[in-house]
């Protein structure tokens, strides 16, 4: 595939925008690239380099995905190295491959928390405040007190499954609850209305001799949901959201790329790999 000629340059870090919109890029040849500059990014051929893109439509699953948690129908999933569970790509959707020589020693958990900074501070440019959910990777909206959120079916949440002792994060007896088998109320797409706890992007990475692949997907205006059809991340009682979504107006993948890469610059560029210890 090769670098196209209108690679961005900063001092710290190198931006290359593989295709948005009608040149989105499928999965696979974006992972066929994604190998190709690791392997210079590992013989220092290039320097730290970010793959900025859109995706046509795709499922993709990390190692830890279980089978409950793929689509009820059979869509075809692509399974990947990296970590994590089942997500969704596609247009609306600005994906990040941010391919680093990490510091050493190296910390995975680090570069995780590098990653959701710059993704936090870029949604608080556009005026919308997210944060970290602790055990759980990713950038997020906080919901509701269970209390005060809104009923479903007219019924009182505290029927819900996925609340009290039977929760999944408790270790409940309902730990197998499935949003899809409970009519679109109960879909991942619509927990902004739920009032719960959404993810507005996903991280999920893979380091290989010191150096990191893949990256994040941060929703702008994708079309939710194709989220409904698995068990997005494996989360059950949490849902997705985007920023438009969340702040009721037009946001699209092209106006967020500028102000995400000076954030990722700011935040990536500030680390200094060290040398491989002998």
């Amino acid at each position: 595939m090769g670098f196209p000629q209108d690679a961005a340059r900063t001092d710290e870090l190198r931006f290359v925008h593989l295709g948005f919109g009608a040149d989105a890029v499928e999965y696979t040849e974006a992972w066929q690239e994604q190998r190709r500059v690791h392997a210079a990014r590992v013989e220092d051929e290039i320097p730290d380099t970010c793959l900025l893109l859109e995706h046509p439509p795709v499922y993709t699953a990390g190692r830890r995905t279980t089978d409950s948690e793929r689509p009820l129908d059979g869509t075809p999933v692509v399974d990947v190295d990296r970590g994590g569970k089942i997500t969704w790509h596609g247009p609306g959707q600005l994906v990040g491959y941010p391919i680093l020589k990490l510091p050493r020693p190296v910390d995975v958990v680090a570069h995780v928390r590098r990653l959701e900074e710059a993704l936090i501070r870029t949604c608080a440019e556009f005026g919308l405040e997210t944060t970290r959910v602790e055990g759980r990777s990713g950038v997020w909206v906080l919901g509701d007190p269970v209390a005060d959120r809104p009923a479903v079916n007219g019924l009182t949440l505290d029927l819900d499954p996925r609340v009290g002792a039977g929760s999944p994060s408790k270790g409940g007896e309902d730990s197998e609850f499935d949003p899809r088998l409970n009519g679109p109320e109960y879909a991942p797409s619509n927990a902004g209305q739920r009032r719960e706890d959404r993810k507005l992007a996903a991280i999920g990475i893979r380091v290989a001799k010191g150096v990191t692949m893949h990256g994040f997907a941060m929703n702008c205006d994708p079309d939710n949901t194709w989220f409904d059809r698995i068990v997005p991340c494996g989360i059950r009682d949490a849902g997705v959201t985007s920023l438009s979504n969340e702040l009721g107006r037009d946001i699209g993948v092209t106006e967020v790329l500028p102000v995400l890469e000076r954030h990722l610059a700011d935040v990536l560029g500030a680390v200094v790999p060290l040398p491989r210890a002998v």
